[in-house]
């Protein structure tokens, strides 16, 4: 054998670079299941069968294009227990002359396939990942000489890099955020007949996996009564196509806005299927954009659709990569609280958490505002411990690989990296939640009261938060009103507000 072709669950494209090239006479294909990519972060189990199901669902896609493969299941008791450990088997077993891959999205993973490419003396090409728009060195190169990085910036240049919203050198509607116009709560109405969500009822080949997670994973987190995630490339170009023609219109109206028993909205629900590979970065925004031209799209909400895929979704990668593997450690906030055990399961009085983590444990999904500003926002001000965070966001999510979990977590979220992803942390009282959804009407805890009984947990800790980090944010422009605010209190509130959060870091109120 010439080459073997190394293929991870992330890497679902046959038309990635680790298959330029290949010669179906001299080369192979290898492809592995193995129990730590569900052990070393408690992987839900909507997120394992995502993985597998459509790792499986490839493996005959690669087989139908006359590819060898050598694949190793999670049932076969042969198969071992890591990446490494198989790959090393197979290489050992297949004495191929070089291993070749398309740049992985982990670091831990990357390191694993460099182990065993060494310990065999195997020369490793690892090809760069031209499923992105930028490169990891194109992001290095815009990253040089740059005191502060900021994505609105590597956006624009990304806009006009590839002529995205573009009227020659200005952007599309003579401006480049449509921020203002994207930022809508629900009336007292509610959402009003959001679109069905599209489901893929599961076929035997992915029923088979739900049975294997539920008998190798049961005491897992998460549901699969409800799986019906694309698990193959033509569903996910079906999942695009409804998105761009149900939820687009309407995607940049209420992408911020919440509503109890409404886990779909005007959501895309194409990041599973973007971060498997199964969908293109480019074919997503031409189709966005397409509808924008046609009239059947808003431009605000074009554009901030567009801002996720070709902006966030590019500028994280940038920063896993040219910060790792030092990034994963961060904790600016020197935060060392242990994230609740109801993270894990929902069972808490404050509504907005209880929806958000039930949603996500039913079906390894929440909307982004429901990771930033409730989940996220939560654990922030509590002052949990980064890395924890980080596994909690890697466990439960169907579409979560490190190298877009990691620097959302702890950057965008967690403020852990001090202000290298985001300029200030995003904190908020009760009255955000309050402001973008009705769950507070149903709470037992009132936002406007940050003590007292039925203060609001958020409402404490946001004020707890900067009293305890005063020195920290002092000089931060964006945060001069809130910090500002929080010195008009008088030495018996801040005494208060400090007992209260005690009482809920303590797990007194939860």
């Amino acid at each position: 054998m010439r080459h073997l072709v190394v293929v991870l669950g992330d890497q679902l494209d046959l038309d990635a670079a680790g298959f330029d090239g290949f010669d179906a006479a001299r080369d192979a294909v290898w492809m592995a299941e193995v129990a730590e990519e569900s052990a070393h972060v408690w992987s839900s189990k909507p997120r394992t069968v995502m993985f597998l199901a459509a790792m499986r669902h490839f493996a005959l896609a690669l087989r139908a294009a006359g590819r060898t493969l050598h694949y190793a299941p999670l049932d076969d008791p042969a198969t071992h227990g890591s990446l490494q450990a198989q790959l090393h088997a197979d290489v050992e077993r297949l004495r191929p002359t070089g291993l070749v891959m398309t740049a992985p999205g982990d670091w831990r993973v990357l390191q694993s396939i460099k182990g065993v490419a060494q310990a065999q003396g195997l020369p490793l090409d690892i090809r760069e990942d031209r499923h992105f728009h930028c490169s990891v060195r194109e992001f290095a190169a815009h990253a040089r000489g740059r005191k502060v990085l900021r994505m609105e910036y590597f956006y624009r240049e990304m806009r006009k890099r590839h002529g995205v919203l573009m009227q020659g050198d200005e952007p599309e509607g003579g401006q480049w955020n449509f921020d203002a116009d994207n930022r809508e709560a629900f009336g007292a109405a509610g959402p009003g007949a959001v679109p069905p969500r599209v489901v893929f009822e599961p076929d035997a080949l992915t029923r088979e996996v739900i049975a294997l997670v539920e008998k190798r994973f049961g005491a897992h987190p998460g549901r699969l009564d409800g799986f019906a995630w694309p698990v193959t490339r033509a569903q996910a170009l079906v999942a695009l196509q409804r998105f761009v023609a149900e939820r687009l219109p309407l995607f940049g109206r209420y992408q911020d806005a919440m509503w109890p028993g409404e886990p779909w909205l005007y959501h895309a629900h194409l990041a599973a299927a973007l971060n498997l590979k199964l969908l293109n970065p480019r074919e997503v925004v031409a189709a966005a954009v397409a509808a924008y031209r046609v009239g059947a799209a808003p431009l605000a909400g074009v554009e901030g659709f567009v801002r996720q895929i070709l902006g966030w979704r590019e500028y994280v990668r940038g920063i896993y990569w040219t910060r790792m593997p030092g990034y994963a450690e961060l904790n600016a906030l020197d935060a060392h609280q242990d994230l609740p055990s109801w993270y894990w399961t929902g069972s808490t009085e404050m509504a907005c958490l209880r929806d958000a983590i039930t949603q996500t444990l039913q079906h390894g999904y929440a909307h982004h505002i429901q990771r930033l500003m409730v989940t996220g926002l939560y654990a922030l001000m509590l002052g949990v411990q980064p890395q924890q965070v980080h596994a909690w966001y890697l466990a439960v999510y169907v579409d979560a690989v490190e190298w877009v979990e990691l620097p959302n977590t702890l950057g965008m979220s967690q403020y852990a990296d001090g202000g290298l992803m985001a300029s200030k942390p995003y904190v908020a009282t009760g009255k955000y939640i309050q402001r973008m959804s009705p769950h507070c009407k149903g709470c037992r805890y009132d936002p406007a009261q940050r003590t007292g009984e039925k203060a609001c947990p958020f409402t404490t800790l946001y004020w707890d938060f900067l009293m305890r980090h005063e020195a920290a944010l002092s000089d931060n422009p964006r945060m001069a009103l809130q910090m500002k605010n929080m010195a008009r209190l008088n030495d018996a509130q801040k005494q208060a507000i400090r007992e209260r959060a005690a009482a809920v870091r303590n797990g007194e109120v939860a």
